[in-house]
């Protein structure tokens, strides 16, 4: 379907800009949303008389969304969630969970469709998220997901939580190695001190042979 666009649309073109998309993208999103109309004789015209309205309303959008910006832009929040030792969540990080941390943080108006996130988060660690305040401009959130306050803290130091705590548990296991068993690995033996007294005895003999 050809369709003019009414503002900025990623990997698309930007107002004014008259594209082909698939029918279901424009009668399913573009159009009920009033990002686009359909490219037709009577809405080129109705385009053209009211651009500098369109152009001045989305300029203004911007303005707003710019100054929203410094307060969002490398922000961090944390997700307590339960993982394995391997760092695997019981679950996931859903764009729900994001909306819902930053609404705590005290940002809100941030929709579910301006959190662009791929896939659910299934691990812990740090992920930058991008946030689309508007068409023009795109905020990046960290989200640190970790399984207590003190791992979100090493993560926000740049400390990998599970190899550090691989790394502590073997040298746990080495340390253990090193120790004796017990104090009963020495019963089945000569005591030293004993060991010590025969050492002249058998000196003794050798000089009478």
């Amino acid at each position: 379907m050809e369709i003019i666009l009414l503002e900025r649309i990623e990997k698309l073109g930007g107002i004014g800009d008259v594209v082909n998309v698939k029918n279901g993208f424009a009668r399913n999103y573009l159009l009920p949303n009033n990002k686009a109309l359909r490219a037709n004789d009577t809405n080129r015209k109705l385009f053209e008389a009211n651009r500098t309205k369109i152009e001045a309303d989305n300029a203004e959008r911007r303005g707003e969304a710019e100054g929203r910006a410094k307060d969002i832009d490398g922000k961090q929040i944390v997700l307590i969630r339960q993982a394995s030792n391997t760092g695997q969540l019981y679950g996931s990080v859903s764009v729900r969970d994001i909306v819902d941390a930053l609404a705590e943080d005290g940002i809100t108006d941030i929709g579910k469709s301006m959190v662009a996130l791929e896939r659910p988060i299934k691990a812990l660690g740090l992920v930058d998220v991008k946030v689309k305040l508007h068409p023009e401009v795109i905020v990046s959130v960290g989200v640190n997901v970790a399984r207590s306050p003190d791992e979100a803290e090493m993560q926000k130091q740049g400390i990998d939580v599970i190899a550090a705590m691989f790394e502590e548990e073997q040298a746990e296991a080495v340390a253990t190695a090193l120790e004796p068993d017990s104090e009963d690995e020495f019963d089945d033996a000569t005591p030293p001190s004993e060991l010590v007294a025969e050492a002249p005895a058998a000196d003794e003999a050798e000089e009478k042979a």
